[in-house]
């Protein structure tokens, strides 16, 4: 056993583990295995020993939880969990780290400030951009972030900007006890440093998210919010009264999960897309084949090859009701409809459909009973709906353009996309085509589909595993 590693995903509502071998659990050794019966395409892993999950424990403390997961997995190989060693642990439990981002422009490093953020595990709760009022100021407070991330002008270009931010926020972030991760302009960024300073405020000052037009540099603003995650969520009393639990955290779940996805490009040079369908919120994760990222024209706030989103508003259980919301939006909710009636959300299918109020008030009970699970045929299909939407509608996010007359990201080369979350783990073949076919099939989103990209459910954790043993060398 002295040879294997524990890699620890614990979630809003479960918390996963799996025992791999590190030696084996490598890009090379995943692949597709089809499907037989009524079971999905998924993502075999060699190094993967053995899997387990249990209840989240964040109505006492998450190291309950963890402990028991492990005490599950030692079962299945017949050892005490204290023979697999420290465990690697990722986290989004507690709803993520709350993010207020603010900029010079919103379509430039404001616009640049938000992927940074995103791609390393928070959530963007307020964006605000240009002259800093009283009213905005007053609107940054009341989104009830954790972390500002202040940044705002090229290296070398206006620092007027960045310095007036810093001296409108600095009476307030002060006294409120919200820190800053400043990353803007360098050759004003100490002296908005020392005036947020003066005031009271942390300030962990980083590189210039985006030091030139067209070239994005997110690698020391993620650090520095990878960083307040752990200080804020995970080490803040929140989910766990001892230090034991913020100790083991490496990083955010998405923030491993884009690491996983990264490694496993390594395998399909197409091109990797994935789709984790949670709990509290959706993430879509895309790895450019390099022909792909080459071709892309660089918009003002600049282009990754690497790519993630989060959207806190679309989740099975504790965001069911802004799925629907997101659906009257994007023109899917007769899709949603048709699903929840069964119908597996193929339009015209249906005899009979799910009416809004009845749709409404189901998405509202999820949502007030976030770990209700699903077992008649009426509550799976409306889980399928659900799942489906929230994909469709996560996925519209992450492809379209994000400044004006930009195209939208290049995917129509991916080789492979990638379901994940509890709602495939435990689907059948007809729940995955449902949801990852929505996804392949939606030509009315503003984005290039993928022209033949293979389809698979990461039913054993793989892409967690890849990410968290990434992230540990």
């Amino acid at each position: 056993m002295s040879d294997l590693r524990v890699c620890v995903d614990v979630g809003s509502t479960w918390t996963k583990a799996l025992l791999v071998d590190p030696a084996a659990t490598v890009a090379g050794s995943v692949r597709v295995q089809p499907g037989t019966g009524s079971a999905p395409a998924v993502l075999r892993c060699d190094g993967v020993v053995a899997t387990a999950q249990h209840r989240t424990t964040v109505g006492t403390d998450v190291m309950d939880g963890v402990s028991g997961v492990l005490a599950l997995l030692g079962e299945q190989v017949g050892a005490h969990p204290v023979a697999f060693g420290a465990p690697l642990v990722c986290s989004s439990a507690g709803g993520g780290l709350r993010l207020a981002v603010v900029g010079y422009e919103r379509v430039v490093t404001a616009e640049a400030a938000r992927r940074a953020a995103v791609s390393a595990g928070g959530r963007v709760v307020h964006l605000a951009s240009g002259r800093l009022g009283p009213d905005d100021v007053a609107a940054l407070l009341a989104a009830r972030p954790d972390v500002v991330v202040l940044t705002g002008g090229t290296d070398g270009g206006d620092g007027e900007a960045l310095l007036a931010a810093a001296a409108a926020l600095a009476p307030v972030l002060g006294p409120a006890g919200l820190p800053v991760v400043l990353a803007g302009n360098a050759e004003v960024a100490t002296e908005a440093e020392q005036v947020l300073a003066d005031r009271g405020v942390v300030v962990d000052r980083v590189a210039n998210v985006l030091p030139r037009i067209g070239h994005l540099d997110p690698g020391p603003a993620r650090e520095a919010v990878r960083a307040a995650f752990l200080r804020h969520v995970i080490g803040g009393g929140r989910l766990s009264s001892g230090r034991g639990f913020e100790q083991l955290v490496l990083a955010a779940t998405p923030d491993a999960v884009l690491a996983g996805v990264q490694r496993l490009a390594g395998a399909f040079p197409g091109g990797v897309l994935a789709v984790d369908v949670g709990g509290a919120t959706t993430d879509v994760y895309s790895v450019l084949s390099q022909p792909a990222a080459d071709s892309v024209e660089d918009d003002v706030a600049g282009t990754e090859a690497a790519s993630r989103t989060v959207e806190g508003d679309l989740g099975m259980r504790w965001s069911a009701p802004g799925v629907l919301a997101a659906a009257g939006v994007e023109g899917l909710t007769a899709r949603f409809a048709e699903a929840a009636a069964g119908s597996g959300g193929r339009p015209g299918s249906a005899d009979a459909v799910a009416d809004d109020g009845d749709l409404a008030e189901r998405t509202a009970a999820l949502a007030a009973e976030p770990g209700r699970l699903a077992e008649d045929p009426a509550a799976l299909s409306l889980d399928t709906g659900l799942a489906a939407v929230a994909a469709v509608t996560a996925l519209r996010r992450h492809a379209r353009p994000t400044v004006p007359g930009a195209a939208p990201r290049p995917l129509r080369d991916v080789e492979l996309l990638v379901g994940s979350g509890g709602v495939l783990r435990h689907g059948d073949a007809a729940r995955a085509e449902a949801v990852l076919g929505a996804v392949l099939g939606d030509h009315a989103g503003m984005w290039h589909v993928p022209d033949a990209a293979a389809t698979a459910v990461d039913a054993s954790y793989v892409l967690c595993a890849l990410g968290l043993l990434a992230l540990a060398d």
